[in-house]
């Protein structure tokens, strides 16, 4: 079996591969504070409490981390409690068949360029894969499966926070959809602005990053992944598709590309 590791700021995604098919996954609190052997722990008690993998040995890990304490943990995790399986961490040098056509090529995250490979290899190009994490992320494929750019923005829990930092009668709020857009309540004004409003973000942007990706923008797929997706998926009229292990798939790819 192989796992696979996408530890984002907020949320850590570890998922086990059966060949092609995600067998089982979890979605963990990414805590920079976390050592290796903690990291260790948890995980080997989320492997030995799933039914499906009793009798599962590891045989494989690829791993991507955009927080680079953590990086170093699950470095060491790696090393110290499955030294004798193969173990892919995304960073330069390693192969991932996805040309960066950046200004500096190191700034963009290793998760944006393994969803680029998995983008292409599920739907080929052009595409654009909008991430609902910590930030929303826009990044574009070309038709040749080159990175070529994207925009960032802010994510849906940030801008909550904000909120209810910055206003003296704002507090959080279930993110939910209201009844109406024209909200009668202070509660279902904030899922309003919320979830209309991204779906409108998410809308405005890949219509323009459509425009100068390809010549005819119809022929662009819009993927959607990350936790938060679900909440706008219904609302935004340009998301063609859900791929909710999009950053797995591609970790898969990359560990078949790098190991014999």
């Amino acid at each position: 079996m192989l796992l696979t590791i996408d530890v984002g700021n907020t949320h850590t995604v570890l998922g086990l591969f059966e060949g092609e098919e995600v067998i089982e996954h979890w979605r963990i609190n990414t805590d920079p504070r976390r050592t290796a052997d903690e990291i260790a722990v948890v995980l080997q008690g989320l492997v030995q409490q799933s039914p499906l993998l009793a009798e599962t040995d590891i045989s494989g890990i690829a791993l991507c981390s955009t927080v680079p304490s953590v990086l170093h943990e699950m470095r060491e995790m790696c090393r110290r409690y499955y030294g004798d399986v193969a173990a892919v961490i995304v960073e330069p040098g390693v192969k991932t068949g996805v040309p960066v056509r950046m200004d500096n090529p190191k700034e963009v995250g290793a998760d944006r360029i393994v969803n680029a490979l998995a983008a292409v290899h599920l739907h080929s190009g052009p595409a654009i894969v909008v991430d609902f994490g910590t930030a929303t992320t826009f990044d574009a494929v070309s038709a040749k499966g080159e990175y070529v750019g994207g925009a960032i923005a802010p994510g849906i829990e940030i801008s909550i926070d904000a909120l209810s930092v910055r206003g003296a009668q704002l507090h959080k709020i279930e993110l939910q959809r209201p009844r109406n857009v024209v909200a009668k309540n202070t509660v279902e004004a904030l899922q309003s602005g919320i979830i209309f409003g991204f779906a409108g973000q998410v809308d405005g942007i890949v219509e323009r990053m459509s425009e100068e990706l390809a010549e005819d923008p119809d022929q662009v797929t819009v993927i959607a992944t990350g936790g938060l997706a679900p909440l706008v998926l219904e609302e935004a009229r340009t998301i063609d598709v859900f791929e909710p292990w999009l950053t797995l798939v591609g970790l898969r790819l990359i560990y078949e590309r790098n190991t014999p």
